[in-house]
């Protein structure tokens, strides 16, 4: 017979952990998906809390009244939010890079279900969404992002967030130098090549005024865009390695800000 009791401190201890873990299921990459069914997120969300509330050492929850306790639920969730967040502003990159690299070829009048937004995307961007998604279960990167949710209740306390706003403020500002350069350097091959190809196109309407440029170089700039989108597949695990580091850092620095 299976006799588990337990306490109301116990319980609102739990319900606190709880709390985090789901806050950042709720908006981190691969495990906030939104075609993942919510009673999965919810069920492993309750798992994990449970073997949580199990593993790290449970201290004091101080409070006097029932506003107080919302308060510290409220720090629990942005706490875990900030947490996935500082890991899924990341993979936006993705996104970046494939509007420029489509606005480039021409293609950004096609539009696509983003499968982790459920929103329209551009082509390349939903390529490069799943190619990311992939090489993130691939490298096991997603089980740093767990083992990271996991260490922060031992960096962070549970009612043991402080906020520091200046440093969050710093790293977000950080990030977005970055933004650019990462995305960037995903799609330079393809921008680089429609420059040229842009050049080249504009030289031939010079010398042959008779021939419709707009025309041929519309079919021209896909043709090629695709070909080159398809040449540069193998420097896209490089680029994942760097989109990943950034991720670990922003998630470290986050982490600090709140200590």
């Amino acid at each position: 017979m299976i006799n588990f009791t337990f306490s109301y401190a116990d319980l609102e201890y739990f319900l606190l952990i709880l709390v985090r873990i789901t806050s950042f299921v709720y908006i981190a990459p691969f495990f906030g998906m939104t075609n993942v069914p919510r009673r999965v997120k919810v069920g492993f969300s309750i798992f994990l809390a449970y073997l949580i509330f199990h593993a790290v050492d449970r201290g004091d929850v101080v409070y006097d009244t029932l506003l107080g306790y919302a308060v510290i639920v409220m720090k629990e969730a942005l706490t875990g939010f900030l947490i996935g967040w500082g890991a899924q502003i990341c993979t936006t990159v993705t996104s970046f890079a494939g509007s420029i690299a489509d606005m480039e070829a021409g293609l950004s009048m096609v539009s696509l279900l983003d499968p982790t937004t459920r929103e329209q995307a551009t082509f390349t961007g939903v390529f490069y969404q799943y190619l990311f998604t992939l090489f993130l279960i691939i490298t096991g990167m997603y089980q740093y992002l767990l083992q990271a949710l996991v260490d922060t209740f031992t960096l962070i306390p549970i009612n043991g967030a402080v906020f520091k706003t200046e440093a969050l403020m710093e790293s977000v500002i950080m990030f977005l130098g970055d933004y650019i350069t990462i995305g960037f350097r995903i799609i330079l091959p393809i921008f680089c090549t429609m420059l040229l190809l842009n050049c080249v196109l504009g030289v031939l309407a010079k010398v042959s005024p008779q021939l419709n440029m707009f025309a041929v170089g519309m079919q021209l700039k896909i043709l090629v865009g695709l070909g080159i989108l398809f040449l540069t597949v193998r420097m896209l695990p490089m680029a994942a390695d760097y989109v990943f580091t950034q991720m670990k850092r922003m998630i470290v620095s986050f982490v600090e800000g709140m200590m």
